[in-house]
């Protein structure tokens, strides 16, 4: 688990929107969600609302009403320490190995799966502009806590507290990811021209008292990878070199028994003669980084194409506001934990270089179970190599990499699965996968979701008829509530508060949130 600054989650509920428009069907206004806006919150508070089917773009923080909205929309991940790459993901990784290491991929785009493929929510752009908050930052500025009435234990938060002190801060703010031909980072690999493998000649067979024969490709790649590795001994800024060492020489063997995953296509070096140069980088994007604020303009000029060229937005809509909302801001604190990933948790753009050029960017959240894909955005002139699908198939191999280091850290969130469109089911293609119970919130095996949302596109998926929410709400007065600047219960807030009543808006955002969050997140009550 993280261990925060001790800043909590103060968010604004805003109950259910009027409907809008749907960015999967075109309704007009069928797309109807619960949001709120997040000034600031953990990663932790983040981790359990998306495990409750909240989702967020920018700062605003949204849950779709499922039994009511056009297209529901479902949350999915991957169980990245099981994923195997189908047959059409090792293509597009194979294309992509061909390209870098000799120039030469016929720039056809890929017709396997959407060019947009794991980051489709577009539509969710708008959020931001229909419900921003308008209340002042010293009235979000905690200044008392008042436990009157005795609610026990209203912190409940405090046995995690007490170790914030000793928490380890790491001071890097990015994390240098390379795939040099000449010099891989264990952090992300570099790439290498594909194997080739000979067909077997006859013969008499393995002769089992001699070891197993290897083959001198395997051998010489070895060698070179050790050489590289002795070389790059504290050399790497900002990614850790002994944890991956084993790893990076361990991919490198020979699996001629075993199929290929991703690292077998990205842990390895290429060739000398190599056409061309990828590196990808991870830079923190909230607080904004040095690395971040030196590549904005760039990366903001790939984005205004991306929009332009793929979803025809016209040449005044991407704007850098928009961008800046949309994509980089976020509700999430920076947090470092002596058990979690070196470049710590939050938001993220992990930057692909080709050449030193920026042709793609994944914004991505890094939380105590898991890596969340958040958007992707790429230089449509390279859409002849499926980066979309790429993108995936690297942030799957970087949540491996960092469960290293985090174990608790083993899930790829893909956002929302929407069965009811067509052409967003791909995600249902990264397997193993789990959809979330609309109403239990428990995982389900996506191959026993398939069949109920084909005869329904609103589905319980747990057959467990008498099974409920163990998250749901159990004691509205636990609540916590910020008035006044004063930290509070529901109950003592209650008593206080003049005017109408406002519980059914708070029963309905401790519903939502469930139990836990509301006791820890506090909710702004003007």
């Amino acid at each position: 688990m993280a261990a925060g600054g001790g800043s909590p989650s103060i968010v604004e509920f805003f109950g259910g929107e009027d409907g809008y428009r749907c960015g999967y069907c075109r309704s007009d206004n069928g797309n109807l969600s619960h949001g709120m806006w997040a000034h600031s919150m953990t990663v932790q508070d983040y981790q359990d609302l998306i495990d409750r089917g909240w989702r967020r773009s920018g700062k605003y923080v949204y849950k779709p009403i499922m039994n009511q909205t056009c297209c529901p929309q479902y949350t999915i991940r991957c169980q990245a320490l099981h994923f195997q790459a189908s047959k059409s993901h090792k293509k597009v990784l194979k294309k992509m190995l061909k390209f870098i290491s000799k120039g030469d991929v016929s720039k056809v785009a890929s017709e396997e799966e959407p060019m947009d493929s794991h980051t489709e929510d577009v539509a969710t752009c708008d959020f931001p502009y229909k419900s921003e908050s308008q209340v002042s930052q010293s009235e979000l500025t905690p200044l008392a806590v008042d436990h009157t009435e005795g609610v026990e234990n209203e912190d409940k938060g405090s046995g995690e507290t007490k170790e914030e002190g000793n928490v380890q801060k790491v001071e890097s703010d990015s994390v240098q990811i390379c795939a040099d031909k000449d010099t891989p980072v264990p952090a992300e690999p570099s790439h290498s021209a594909k194997a080739v493998h000979a067909p077997p000649k006859p013969g008499k067979g393995a002769d089992l008292s001699k070891p197993l024969c290897r083959k001198a490709k395997d051998i010489r790649r070895e060698r070179k990878l050790q050489k590289l590795l002795q070389n790059q001994m504290g050399t790497a800024e900002g990614s850790q070199l002994q944890g991956d060492q084993a790893l990076l020489l361990q991919n490198s063997k020979s699996k001629t028994n075993q199929p290929k995953n991703i690292e077998d296509f990205v842990f390895v070096p290429l060739p000398d003669d190599a056409r061309h140069k990828l590196e990808v980088r991870v830079v923190r994007s909230s607080p904004p980084s040095s690395q971040f604020k030196a590549t904005f303009q760039e990366s903001y000029q790939v984005y205004k194409r991306y929009q332009m060229v793929i979803h025809k937005d016209p040449p005044d809509k991407p704007t850098i506001n928009q961008f800046t909302r949309f994509l980089c801001d976020s509700p999430l604190e920076a947090e470092h934990a002596p058990n979690g990933p070196e470049c710590g948790y939050g938001s993220f753009h992990q930057q692909y270089w080709l050449d030193g050029k920026i042709i793609a960017v994944g914004v991505i959240d890094i939380l105590p179970y898991c890596v969340s894909s958040v958007y992707l955005y790429y230089d449509p002139d390279f859409s002849f190599l499926s980066l979309g699908v790429y993108s995936a198939l690297r942030e799957i191999a970087f949540t491996r990499q960092l469960h290293e280091k985090a174990p608790d850290l083993c899930f790829y969130y893909m956002g929302f699965y929407i069965h009811s469109c067509p052409k967003m089911r791909y995600k249902g293609q990264y397997r193993p996968s789990d959809l979330l119970c609309p109403e239990t919130y428990v995982w389900t095996p996506i191959e026993q979701c398939l069949p109920l949302l084909e005869h329904s596109k609103y589905s319980r998926f747990n057959q467990d008829g008498n099974a409920v929410d163990e998250g749901r709400l159990k004691e509205l007065g636990r609540v916590k509530v910020l008035h006044k600047r004063t930290v509070m219960p529901y109950s003592v807030y209650k008593k206080r508060r003049k005017g109408p009543s406002d519980e059914a808006s708070v029963q309905q955002y401790a519903s939502l949130v469930g139990q836990t969050c509301s006791e820890r997140m506090l909710l702004f009550r003007s």
